[in-house]
C-alpha cells in the first residue's frame, strides 16, 4: 500500500498516497453504511420464542412495526424449523418482488436467507446460538438522510503495523460475549498476532473471516474516544511466512455504535490492548438511533 519504486532502491513509502487511500476508504465506509443493506435504516430487533406473533403497526401486536405499516401485516409462527410468516387478508408483502401469502423466512445462516418487505419496511430472520430474532428497516428512515459525518482520528502511518500470526496447534473456537446478555459469538480463531507499537509487543486473538483475519479489539481510547466495547479491524490473510499487516487507521466502530438493533461482539479481556490507539475511527453518540426513540 502506498509505495513507490525508485529504479533499484528500496521501496518507498509515500505519505501522501497512504492518506488518500485511507480518505477513500473512509467515504466507502460511510456509503456502506448508509446503503440499504447497511446498518443505519434498521428500527426493531425482536427476539423469538417457539408460538405465535401478530406484527403491525397496531400498538395491539407482539411485534410493532412503525406507523408506515398495516395495522395487521400478519403473523409470525416460531418452531424448530425456523419462521414461517402468513400475511393478512388484503395486506401486500414481498419476496424478491413477488407477492407472498405465507412463506418459511430463512434466516441469514442459510444459503438463501429471504427478506420480507411491505410498503418501506423490510424484515430478516437472524438466528444466533440457535435462537431466531426478526430484523425490521425502515427504507425511509429519516436517520439515515441526516447521519454523518463520521469522527475520526487523524490519519497516523505509524498505526499500520507489521504483524505475525502465531497459530495455534488447532484452530480453536472462540467464546466472546455480545452486547445482546446472553448471547455470544463463536468464531474461529488459528491463533494470535503479535505486533509493536511504540516499541512495545502486544498481541490480539485472530478470527477467521474468509479469506482474511477478523479482529475485536479495544483500547484506552473507550473510555472517551471510541466506542466503548471496542472496535472492528480486518486484515489480509497472511503470507507463507505468517506475516500480515495491522492497519489500525482502518478500525471502526461495530454497528450496535448506531442503534440498538445488533448483535454485535465486544472485546475479550485478552482483546484489550492497554494503550491508547488514537486512529481510526471514534464514536460520537449522537450518532446512535435508540430504541426509546421509538417510531
Amino acid at each position: 500500500m502506498a509505495l513507490a519504486s525508485c529504479g533499484q532502491a528500496e521501496p518507498v513509502f509515500d505519505a501522501e498516497a497512504y492518506e488518500q487511500e485511507v480518505m477513500e476508504w473512509r467515504a466507502g465506509r460511510l456509503q456502506r453504511l448508509k446503503d440499504p443493506q447497511g446498518y443505519l435504516n434498521q428500527v426493531g430487533l425482536y427476539w423469538l420464542e417457539k408460538g405465535s406473533y401478530s406484527v403491525g403497526s397496531d400498538s395491539g401486536n407482539e411485534i410493532r412495526l412503525p406507523d408506515t405499516a398495516a395495522p395487521l401485516v400478519g403473523v409470525f409462527e416460531v418452531g424448530d424449523g425456523g419462521v414461517w410468516m402468513t400475511a393478512a387478508n388484503g395486506v401486500d408483502v414481498y419476496s424478491d418482488d413477488q407477492p407472498v401469502q405465507r412463506i418459511l423466512i430463512a434466516d441469514d445462516t442459510t444459503d438463501a436467507p429471504v427478506q420480507i418487505t411491505h410498503r418501506s419496511l423490510a424484515w430478516t430472520v437472524v438466528k444466533r446460538d440457535d435462537r431466531f430474532a426478526v430484523r425490521v428497516r425502515d427504507f425511509e428512515h429519516p436517520f439515515v438522510a441526516t447521519f454523518g459525518p463520521l469522527p475520526y482520528f487523524p490519519v497516523d502511518p505509524s498505526l499500520r503495523v507489521p504483524a505475525t500470526l502465531h497459530r495455534y496447534d488447532e484452530p480453536r473456537i472462540a467464546n466472546v460475549e455480545t452486547v445482546i446478555e446472553g448471547l455470544g459469538y463463536h468464531p474461529e480463531s488459528p491463533g494470535t498476532v503479535s505486533f509493536a507499537v511504540d516499541g512495545q509487543t502486544f498481541e490480539l486473538e485472530a478470527y477467521t473471516s474468509g479469506d482474511k483475519l477478523f479482529f475485536v479489539f479495544g483500547d484506552k481510547t473507550n473510555r472517551d474516544d471510541t466506542y466503548g466495547a471496542g472496535r472492528f479491524l480486518y486484515a489480509e490473510a497472511p503470507d507463507d511466512d505468517d506475516r500480515t499487516v495491522l492497519d489500525f487507521n482502518l478500525s471502526y466502530s461495530p454497528p450496535c455504535a448506531f442503534n440498538d438493533f445488533s448483535t454485535c461482539p465486544v472485546a475479550s479481556p485478552r482483546n484489550r490492548l492497554p494503550i491508547r490507539i488514537e486512529a481510526g475511527e471514534k464514536y460520537d453518540e449522537a450518532l446512535h438511533y435508540s430504541a426509546d426513540a421509538g417510531f
